[in-house]
């Protein structure tokens, strides 16, 4: 993609307006939210998609606060009316998609100025952790697949390129990845929860010298085992990242451990079974405040559960707190009396069953809803510490007694033992740790 002069020009006062923001008095960012809504809801009324959905509507009477009564945008929205999602076919527009983790990618539009934005948002995260992204030695992890929104973040769309900066796609070989990894030495080490667990377990067993000082996890559930895992390996502290390619930047942990939406980017919403408005644990529904090409309003395509908290950070960052993310690129477990349990209320429980019973032995696992009444949990075990106490029997007699408890006894877990965590054979990003057969009617 190439770029006129004009757009190059806006990166750096896009970096010196956007990087602080959050950090402003509470009155002056929430006129910046409303004034860029009211900016995208306009907008969205030239696209077709938007038009016949909110025909009928007076879109000058809606701000955030009753964005509510404006109808979900679902996934299908966008696949059925991929010819409809743009205001006109005639612009320089790009396509990027979703992995497509369910089987099923989503595709939308974008340009160079919703790219940049989104781009201010990880610089934005890189300033929270102290690094210098101009100076300091970055390596990041990413999808390099055609068309996937990190490769085109990364290899199309930097005006300019970073010495400092190391890419490395996901489905290259760990071994050769630790390798470059280690010559390159850098201070900030980011990429799939995946990943970074496989980085940890070659570098112990060579005794590989990677030695970040910052490590950032993004794109899927990172569970506290596999958390402490990476940092007891790398001996630094691992910040959780929360975006997808539709809506951008949503959330990052600051350094006290509180999730803080990147609350001038996105509006963040949280609904029940019904689309009702809850304060309890429910399902996300973002709106994107920036951006041109194909805008995301009320969409709820990420399929992933949150949390939210009223209480404030004592960071600094005026923002939005989340308690947690109960999802990231993984299903929910549907129990055969239909209740739903979210993802990240059952992948902490391997860390605990580790904790309670003083062992390191497992070092990957995968929860698979096989049917209704049936989970397997599939556990990869260290074969250096595998003829170490506690057996492995006793270990996987435990988690099958935590977790069919976890699910009141409504579902047969069988705990089964395998060489690796096979992905999808379409897909190189890491395998979801919860998937799911079983879906809603």
């Amino acid at each position: 993609m190439k770029y006129g002069l004009l757009a190059i020009a806006k990166v750096p006062f896009l970096y010196i307006s956007d990087i602080d923001r959050l950090f402003e008095n509470e009155e002056k960012i929430e006129k910046y939210r409303q004034k860029c809504f009211k900016k995208i809801i306009k907008y969205a009324m030239e696209v077709p998609l938007y038009r016949e959905k909110y025909r009928g509507i007076d879109i000058n009477s809606i701000n955030l606060e009753n964005i509510s009564s404006l109808p979900i945008l679902k996934k299908d929205d966008i696949r059925k009316n991929f010819d409809k999602i743009i205001p006109q076919k005639g612009k320089k527009y790009s396509i990027v998609s979703t992995s497509g983790s369910t089987g099923k990618p989503v595709s939308i539009y974008v340009d160079f100025y919703t790219i940049i934005k989104a781009l201010m948002g990880f610089l934005r995260e890189l300033r929270e952790y102290d690094i210098n992204w101009m100076k300091d030695k970055m390596s990041i992890i990413a999808d390099l697949s055609p068309d996937a929104i990190e490769e085109f973040y990364l290899r199309r769309c930097l005006p300019f390129k970073l010495k400092n900066l190391q890419i490395l796609h996901v489905g290259e070989d760990v071994e050769k990845m630790a390798e470059k990894i280690e010559k390159f030495n850098p201070k900030f080490l980011g990429g799939y929860p995946g990943s970074l667990r496989a980085l940890a377990i070659i570098k112990r067993k060579k005794n590989l010298r990677i030695e970040p000082e910052v490590m950032a996890s993004s794109g899927a559930v990172l569970d506290e085992y596999t958390k402490k895992y990476i940092e007891d390996t790398f001996n630094a502290r691992v910040y959780d990242v929360y975006g997808s390619t539709e809506a951008g930047p949503v959330a990052y942990e600051c350094k006290r451990g509180n999730y803080h939406l990147h609350y001038d980017m996105v509006h963040v919403e949280v609904v029940d079974e019904n689309d009702r408005p809850t304060d309890k644990t429910g399902r996300i529904v973002v709106t994107k405040l920036y951006g041109n090409a194909t805008p995301i309003i009320r969409y709820d395509g990420l399929n992933d559960f949150i949390t939210p908290i009223k209480n404030k950070c004592g960071c600094g960052i005026n923002s939005p707190v989340i308690a947690r993310i109960e999802g990231r690129k993984a299903d929910s477990i549907i129990l055969p009396s239909g209740k739903i349990i979210p993802p990240f209320t059952i992948t902490g429980i391997p860390a605990k069953v580790m904790e309670e019973m003083n062992t390191r032995k497992i070092l990957q696992f995968q929860i698979l809803q096989k049917s209704i009444d049936r989970i397997e949990v599939l556990i990869v075990i260290d074969d250096e510490q595998r003829n170490i106490e506690p057996k492995n029997e006793i270990i996987f007699k435990k988690l099958k007694e935590k977790f069919e408890e976890k699910f009141n006894g409504e579902i047969k877990v069988e705990v089964i033992e395998v060489d690796e965590i096979q992905k999808s054979e379409a897909l190189e990003t890491p395998p979801p740790v919860v998937a799911s057969n079983v879906r809603l009617p």
